[in-house]
């Protein structure tokens, strides 16, 4: 254990330096609740989980409130970010902030290098067969917005099931999964395209996306993958999906924000028209024409997002640091863990499926508390126990209707949040509601 450390403390630049000279933000929180949230009296977690380890290299999570620790608990919605990215961005913008591909000088040409060797860790990060299927996008919306512009305009047609046809939802299952069996039952030689997560940011179940990719494959249909719940906790690997398209953001997996990555299989990618027009993208310009660069150029018109996609790289070499199986498997114990522990929160609601010996939850839940509003929960929680989590439909609408709910509250996790850090949301969770049944 102490060599799995000090390796770890090799890993993370700055780690050493985290915490001192740290200013402890001004706060105008008036209290509501009273009552103070009484200390957890569960037994301490050891001071060498992968949480505790990783922690010192996020100054964010260093911040108190009031006194209070900030516990953030919000990862679904947007990752943290380590000394070492920062590090990166600052260094590109220090010292060879240039333009990317069309310039020959030496700063130019450094910033080429670090942009396509981001590319290149994309690629082996999710073990694309070729980095040239990594295509850079301000974010997963917008690279599910280029597949449906892209391939989907010039491939879908009336009496398809998308766009100007039929769009079909699966519904759910009674353990609140998605309805997998309905889905088999759906795909026809009319389906064109399967649109999936590969796990929920609601219910924290995870998808069979090797399964879908061969029953869509039968009726020749595609299959296009949310994985930004998945890619930036769990290892995850194109090839041995099969999907042909997956999409990811930089601000899930512990990078900047402004940048995101479509993986396309190169094939479909070649055959497909851009998405935008502009630099970069083109091959020759006539008067009354245009030919188009081959992919990934065709589809990042303009200036990307430079120093977000190095800053992107260099948030991938701090998880392949830490070996995203290592990961995977502490946050397996810390999902487990915060669904328990919220089992002890008084007419508690969790969506999704328990936790089993075969049943493995992301480290998140969606909840509700009867007869209290999810919103009214995360302001007592943040204003009150700086607690961080999220309240409303979750970009979820239609599952959220389908669960016969309006909104619901969420407790997502990260590697670098621990135990310790359940047991005082838990116990602020009580405090709360406590707080609000009394009040109304």
């Amino acid at each position: 254990m102490a060599a799995t450390a000090a390796a770890l403390r090799c890993c993370f630049p700055g780690s050493s330096g985290v915490g001192s000279g740290f200013v402890k933000p001004n706060s105008s929180r008036r209290g509501w609740c009273a009552a103070a949230v009484a200390a957890p009296s569960r037994e301490a977690e050891p001071v060498s989980s992968l949480g505790h380890r990783t922690r010192v290299d996020f100054p964010i999570l260093h911040q108190e409130f009031d006194d209070a620790k900030l516990v953030y608990f919000d990862n679904g919605a947007t990752s943290q970010k380590p000394c070492s990215v920062m590090k990166t961005l600052d260094e590109y913008y220090r010292s060879y902030n240039s333009n990317v591909h069309r310039g020959i000088h030496a700063l130019s040409a450094k910033a080429t290098h670090a942009y396509e060797d981001a590319r290149r860790k994309v690629a082996n990060f999710v073990n694309a067969a070729d980095s040239r299927e990594i295509v850079f996008t301000r974010n997963a919306t917008e690279a599910i917005n280029l597949v449906a512009y892209s391939w989907g305009l010039s491939n879908l047609k009336e009496g398809d099931e998308k766009t100007g046809a039929t769009l079909k939802y699966v519904g759910l299952t009674k353990e609140n999964v998605p309805d997998i069996e309905q889905l088999k039952g759906f795909l026809s030689n009319k389906t064109k395209i399967v649109v999936v997560h590969h796990v929920s940011n609601v219910l924290g179940s995870m998808l069979p996306i090797e399964e879908i990719v061969t029953w869509s494959n039968r009726v020749g249909a595609k299959v296009l993958v949310d994985a930004c719940q998945s890619v930036p906790h769990m290892p995850v690997d194109v090839q041995k999906l099969g999907a042909d398209f997956l999409v990811a953001s930089s601000h899930k997996m512990c990078g900047p924000t402004g940048v995101g990555f479509l993986h396309g299989k190169f094939e479909i990618l070649s055959s497909m028209e851009p998405f935008l027009g502009g630099g970069e993208m083109i091959a020759d310009v006539f008067e009354d024409k245009s030919t188009y660069a081959e992919p990934p150029s065709r589809f990042e018109a303009g200036t990307p997002a430079i120093g977000e996609a190095i800053g992107l790289g260099a948030a991938i070499d701090y998880l392949s640091c830490i070996g995203m199986e290592q990961i995977h498997e502490y946050e397996k114990e810390l999902g487990t863990y915060l669904y328990e522990s919220l089992l002890s929160v008084p007419n508690v609601q969790i969506y999704g499926p328990a936790p089993s010996q075969t049943v493995h939850r992301a480290p998140l839940c969606s909840f509700n508390i009867e007869n209290v509003h999810p919103t009214d929960i995360a302001e007592i929680l943040d204003l009150q126990h700086s607690v961080a989590i999220r309240s409303g439909h979750h970009c979820a609408q239609i599952l959220h209707r389908t669960l016969g709910i309006n909104a619901s509250a969420r407790a997502s996790l990260h590697f670098y949040n621990t135990k310790d850090e359940v047991d005082t949301f838990v116990d602020a969770l009580k405090a709360t509601v406590d707080f609000l049944t009394d009040r109304y």
